[in-house]
């Protein structure tokens, strides 16, 4: 087939139609894609996330006061560093099951500091067995057991976290309330 008939055979209407077609959806695919990370990236921002007052006002206030806000190496732990996962999938899953506490304020179901309080616990023991699920990979990002010098460690804590390596133990075991208020657990079963 010559170089004219190949042209003359691309340039039939039903071609034109599926490369405009092929080529329209390869840009809109990108164009949306483009629009959906950049979307994913502002809800990934602390000022995003403090946003509302219930957050700002009530655990945002509560993290201000601990180490990892403000600390002797500068190095700071935000919302989205504990709350979002890294990994492409999970963090979609996360931002799924977020829109329910952005739906509770929407519906007024914990748009104040009594409200909120009211389901903390349910809302801290969603966020414990997500973290308890995927062996407190959040935490992990920054205190990795594997790099740690238990030597350099207080003895009660070098001792404890070889111990939480032994039993398999995840950090959000020990750690509750470490950047938040813990809710009150009189009435769960096992709290010391």
């Amino acid at each position: 087939m010559s170089i004219k008939g190949i042209i003359s055979k691309l340039a039939s209407p039903s071609r034109i139609a599926l490369g405009t077609l092929l080529i329209g959806g390869f840009v809109a695919g990108i164009i949306f894609w483009g629009g959906f990370n950049t979307g994913m990236e502002a809800t990934n921002q602390e000022q995003f996330c403090v946003g509302c007052h219930e957050m700002r006002e009530n655990v945002f206030e509560e993290y201000k006061t601990t180490i990892h806000y403000s600390n002797r190496s500068g190095v700071r732990a935000t919302c989205p560093d504990c709350h979002v996962p890294k990994n492409w999938t999970d963090k979609i899953i996360r931002k799924i099951q977020a829109s329910k506490e952005v739906w509770g304020k929407l519906t007024g179901k914990i748009d104040t500091r009594e409200k909120f309080n009211e389901h903390r616990l349910s809302m801290a023991q969603n966020e414990w067995s997500r973290m308890e699920a995927n062996d407190s990979q959040e935490c992990r990002n920054c205190h990795n057991f594997e790099f740690m010098d238990f030597t350099m460690q207080e003895s009660r804590s070098g001792k404890v976290h070889q111990k939480a390596i032994d039993d398999g133990n995840t950090c959000i075991d020990c750690h509750k309330g470490i950047a938040h208020q813990l809710p009150d657990m009189s009435g769960v079963e096992g709290w010391k």
